[in-house]
């Protein structure tokens, strides 16, 4: 019977005679050498090199935390000689996994869910080790291939936590300042430190929110603006903060989401604000003019477009709806080359409704050889009416 175990390498040679005539010493004589390599077998269970190991971990830290060492007499490198660890007791969470070191055949206990001093201070774990190549007939894994880890967690000042994060709102645009939004409502984990918990503003881009560092109750410092660049899809955006009275004190952010409901805040605009036709056109058509409005439907369009009252004894132009947010201006004559303000305004369909009175430039240009020349154009025209009005306050003056 071959041990491999005793033999210094897996091989074994012998050497044979051959004689003829008997084996006289007048016969001749042959050699040859017989070379027997040896297969180890598995019959050498994997045994942990003590019962019980020890390990501590802080709470909320993940990775390996403790070796576990085995010895094997079988051929190292071999399926007979590497382990596989199974954690067979102690892990119904699944916090803990383990893993075999290619190199040291050791058992690399690690934490992959965080624990939670809280919850329990202490795990027991019961290792179970075998061979990746079964073991020969008549060879058991014994009680050696089994082993306990006693595992301690050691407490943490954790940061406070927010419920729910992230903390959801509805609120009006215009609510008056002062007015409160929500009361947040942050825990501390480490329930048995007995700590105080403070809030205060981690960001608020506009500027528009406090909160009551002791209730935690969040309250408006200025207008909220649903059209505001800060606003995004409506909802506006902050965070916030809660810090206990730990040594050193553990902090924990909450986000908190307002959604904004539109009211009818913005007057409607006009574009463009400036038109050019020629002196002589034959389209009277001047431009087309459109309607925009910050606010939401129904605050916005249809718009209702109108000429504030023309003066002088002749009407110059109109104005006609296109559609529920475009107009068109018509001249109604042919103008002298002059500067023009046209007197507009446009109404959102709001309630109440708000109205934008603006002005639309127009410039009559003269128009030669296909250019148009809209310099050195005559003062702005001034009607009739106008004129004698000055020339009368004039008169007035001069008499007294």
């Amino acid at each position: 019977l071959l041990l491999f175990q005793t033999m210094e390498t897996p091989k074994y040679e012998l050497v044979i005679e051959a004689k003829d005539m008997g084996g006289l010493d007048v016969g001749l004589t042959g050699t040859a050498t017989a070379t027997i390599l040896i297969d180890d077998k598995n019959d050498h269970p994997p045994e942990f090199t003590k019962k019980e190991f020890q390990a501590t971990v802080k709470e909320g830290v993940t990775g390996v935390i403790v070796n576990l060492t085995v010895g094997d007499r079988d051929d190292p490198a071999t399926g007979a000689w590497r382990a596989v660890y199974t954690i067979i007791n102690g892990n119904p969470g699944q916090s803990f996994e383990i893993h075999t070191n290619p190199q040291t055949n050791e058992g690399m206990l690690s934490v992959v869910k965080p624990l939670d001093y809280e919850i329990s201070a202490f795990h027991t774990l019961l290792i179970k080790v075998e061979n990746e190549d079964p073991l020969i007939p008549d060879i058991a894994y014994g009680p050696s291939s089994t082993a306990t880890v006693q595992i301690t967690v050691e407490d943490v000042n954790e940061g406070p936590v927010f419920h729910p994060n992230p903390m959801t709102v509805t609120k009006q645009e215009n609510i008056p300042i002062g007015s409160v939004v929500l009361t947040v409502n942050a825990t501390d984990p480490d329930t048995l430190q007995h700590q105080t918990i403070r809030y205060s503003v981690y960001k608020d881009p506009a500027g528009w929110l406090e909160i009551n560092p002791t209730n935690g109750t969040i309250g408006t410092t200025a207008v909220l603006d649903r059209e505001s660049p800060y606003v995004q899809n409506n909802i506006y955006t902050a965070l916030f903060l809660a810090i206990d009275s730990g040594n050193p004190p553990a902090t924990g952010t909450g986000t908190l989401h307002i959604t904004l409901e539109d009211i009818n805040d913005n007057v409607p605009s006009l574009y463009p604000t400036l038109a050019k036709v020629c002196d002589d056109a034959k389209d009277l058509r001047v431009v087309v003019l459109g309607a925009s409005d910050k606010d939401l439907h129904p605050n916005t369009d249809p718009f209702k477009f109108e000429l504030s009252k023309q003066s002088g004894p002749e009407k110059l132009w109109r104005i006609t709806k296109l559609n529920n947010t475009h107009a068109q201006v018509i001249l109604l004559q042919n103008l002298k080359k002059a500067n023009y303000n046209i007197p507009i305004s446009v109404t959102d369909s709001g309630k109440p409704p708000l109205t934008n009175n603006t002005e639309l430039k127009l410039q009559v240009c003269s128009c030669k050889k296909s250019k148009m020349d809209c310099s050195a154009t005559d003062a702005l025209h001034i009607s009739m009416t106008l004129i004698l009005l000055s020339l009368f306050s004039l008169f007035c003056k001069s008499f007294t």
